[in-house]
């Protein structure tokens, strides 16, 4: 081979950046833009549908935070038909068009001012995919319900129950033991060492309600409030529900002696019912059903809350919540107005004024973590600024244009 021809070899052989290009070319496609989009809108149409028979945080955890979702054929009829499809998940379906969209501009966008807007239009659109994937990751929200003259150190998070057992024989602080719903949902004896008995749970009600005629509702409690107050199980609230909001859940659970047969009673534990009394091995527990709760190292103390409504109404003009803020670890003592619109954001938390009780007694805040909050406003930005810059630079050229002409 001649030197020449050596040349010809070295000159002609393909780059590593040709190379890489020419495998980051399906995915930069137009088409799969488009394919992937329709399936975005698809997906969106089918959640949509399925709030008629599940909750909207249900639907949101099975259709567009998961990676792939079983369809029911349920959804697109009125009559109940069996079966389901396969179908991406909005995670898998968003993650594809993030890759799609970096690939695009690797292969076939050029940097340069006249494309600047567009460049940024894409930006904004990358910021919000991964604002949603970090607060499906890593976002919680619940409620702290506070009296007045009352303090409160913990969330609960209405979407999800445990079951307490508390031994308050310690003044300065009670032992808690909780069993999480997941656990109680698949019945059966529980044992731990934690627990002072072992529990079997022999049904657990999803949701349930108190029937206006209790005589007729089979009752198998044997102690406790259960020997006076019924429950009947329902379906559980969909999205579409506009009487109730979340799921009451509601248990049997019998209480059997540690590692023995012998049976202690069989207590209804239910959101409906107040925690209960239990006298074992010489102490008193009490058990109960409540909203999962997640304690916090500070407290918030109701000195003042007001509710102002339109004169001659009982439209709400204005309610709001006076707290004093306490947490000896950080060593803050300060009082703060909450109202609405004008969160409180602490500890990396954001406290709402959200509601209230019926009879103005205590407050209800909604607390939310997210420390990708200001993700979506700069995505907002981005894609404005992308436009403005975009039209602006075909206006300038078209001005330009019709100057010279």
């Amino acid at each position: 081979m001649t030197l020449k021809e050596k040349h010809m070899t070295k000159a002609t052989a393909p780059s590593g950046l040709w190379i890489a290009k020419k495998m980051l070319k399906p995915l930069a496609s137009l088409k799969l833009t488009v394919v992937l989009l329709a399936m975005a809108i698809l997906l969106v149409f089918c959640g949509s549908l399925a709030q008629r028979f599940e909750d909207n945080w249900t639907v949101v955890g099975t259709y567009f935070r998961t990676a792939f979702v079983w369809i029911p054929f349920q959804i697109f009829f009125v009559k109940e038909i069996p079966g389901a499809f396969p179908f991406f998940g909005g995670w898998l379906i968003g993650g594809v068009l993030l890759v799609n969209v970096l690939a695009a501009h690797a292969v076939r966008f050029k940097m340069a001012w006249p494309r600047a807007g567009i460049f940024l239009i894409h930006l904004g659109l990358i910021v919000m995919l991964l604002s949603e994937l970090f607060t499906g990751l890593f976002a919680r929200e619940g409620n702290m319900t506070i009296d007045i003259g009352g303090t409160s150190n913990y969330v609960e998070h209405m979407h999800s129950v445990e079951l307490a057992i508390v031994d308050p024989s310690d003044r300065k602080m009670d032992d808690i033991t909780v069993i999480p719903q997941s656990i109680l949902k698949k019945g059966g004896k529980i044992r731990h060492d934690l627990l002072p008995f072992d529990i079997m749970v022999k049904k657990y009600m999803v949701n349930s309600g108190i029937p206006k005629d209790p005589a007729w509702v089979q009752n198998p409690a044997t102690a406790g409030q259960g020997l006076k107050t019924v429950v009947l199980e329902r379906p559980g609230v969909t999205g579409t529900d506009s009487e109730q909001m979340v799921d009451m859940p509601s248990a049997y659970a019998e209480l059997l002696k540690k590692g023995t047969s012998e049976s202690l009673g069989t207590y209804l534990v239910s959101l409906w019912l107040d925690p209960q009394k239990v006298m074992f091995d010489g102490k008193t527990f009490e058990i109960s059903l409540r909203f999962k709760r997640t304690y916090k190292p500070y407290s918030l103390r109701l000195k003042e809350f007001r509710h102002d409504k339109y004169i001659g109404t009982d439209t709400p003009k204005n309610f709001s919540s006076l707290v004093r803020l306490e947490d000896p670890l950080r060593n803050v003592d300060r009082e703060v107005l909450i109202y609405m619109n004008h969160p409180l954001r602490y500890a990396g938390e954001t406290f709402y004024q959200a509601s209230f009780k019926p009879d103005d007694s205590a407050t209800i805040l909604q607390v939310v973590r997210n420390q990708g909050w200001f993700m979506p406003y700069i995505s907002c930005a981005m894609v404005v600024i992308g436009l403005l810059a975009q039209f602006g630079i075909h206006l300038f050229k078209f001005l330009r244009r019709r100057a010279e002409a």
